[in-house]
């Protein structure tokens, strides 16, 4: 016997809608809150962008009055790389300021942000704010006294003395930043270190220094991208030509015969000047970001 199931006019057949998990509902609502942020940083990043890109297109493109009038080539660099001693001479100068100073900032800058941060002594408090207050002073107005303190050592129109005065501007930054990435790191790790029997300079290479490397490397970058792109320095303290450095030599170059500005040549400087910078800034973007981020949640 089969039993029939019947169905009235009245009976409604139910149909639930699909039911949103919540996890489906968060990712939909970062997405919505996401928009605006994704739209304005990359309006800014655009905003940014544009003039580097416009040089560089310009630096290439046929324009009246430079070195690039028949279509699109690379006159204006080669009209660089052949003024006065040449662009390699530049850049070498250049490349031996900056590294000198990355080299002196990072030495006094590690061995002093370990003193002020481990060790206790008379004026150290006077003696740090003496440092810091050295962004106090306008830049331009102590150029003059350094060079005839420089001329008096024998430093006067060097790449070396250069260097020194550059690496002076940078200690209250550089001093500051390794501090507070010393005070982050907790006592502890040292004070094992040396019951283990590493030395005060053992302690400081084997365990302090792995520790602190991205505020090293933010301090290294700092003082190579100020160095490189330095322009007050140079002008006051070398006369020779071909000690010149790179920005020191694209504005020489900007100034043609009776006035005339070499717009294409000048753009090709710039283009040649801010390339490693954008590299190493990419390379070391990790780093340099993590460098800013610490000591901020110390404990």
């Amino acid at each position: 016997m089969t039993t029939q199931q019947t169905f009235s006019a009245t009976d409604v057949i139910r149909v639930e809608p699909p039911r949103t998990s919540p996890r489906g509902r968060s990712a939909i609502g970062r997405i919505v809150l996401g928009v605006p942020y994704w739209v304005f940083t990359t309006a800014l990043a655009i905003i940014f962008l544009y003039p580097l890109v416009w040089t560089a297109v310009s630096s290439v493109q046929p324009r009246a009055g430079t070195s690039q009038t028949d279509g699109w080539g690379f006159g204006n660099y080669v009209a660089l790389a052949n003024y006065q001693a040449g662009i390699w001479v530049y850049l070498g100068n250049s490349l031996f300021v900056s590294l000198l100073t990355v080299l002196l900032t990072l030495t006094i800058s590690l061995l002093g942000g370990y003193a002020f941060a481990r060790f206790s002594f008379p004026g150290k408090n006077i003696l740090f704010l003496t440092t810091l207050a050295i962004l106090m002073v306008p830049y331009a107005t102590l150029l003059i006294p350094l060079y005839v303190i420089l001329n008096s050592v024998g430093l006067a129109n060097s790449l070396v003395g250069v260097a020194i005065v550059l690496t002076m501007f940078q200690l209250p930054f550089s001093m500051f930043m390794m501090r507070i990435s010393f005070e982050s790191v907790p006592r502890e790790l040292d004070e094992a270190a040396m019951v283990d029997g590493c030395s005060t300079f053992g302690a400081l290479w084997r365990v302090l220094l792995p520790a602190v490397k991205p505020g090293l490397i933010t301090v290294g970058l700092f003082a190579f991208l100020a160095a490189w792109n330095d322009f007050m320095a140079p002008l006051i303290l070398i006369t020779d030509t071909n000690r010149m450095t790179l920005p020191l030599a694209v504005a020489n170059l900007r100034v043609q015969v009776q006035g005339v500005i070499d717009y294409g040549a000048t753009e090709a400087g710039v283009v040649v000047l801010a390339l490693p910078c954008i590299v190493l800034f990419l390379v070391l973007q990790r780093h340099y970001v993590r460098g800013f981020m610490s000591g901020a949640f110390k404990g």
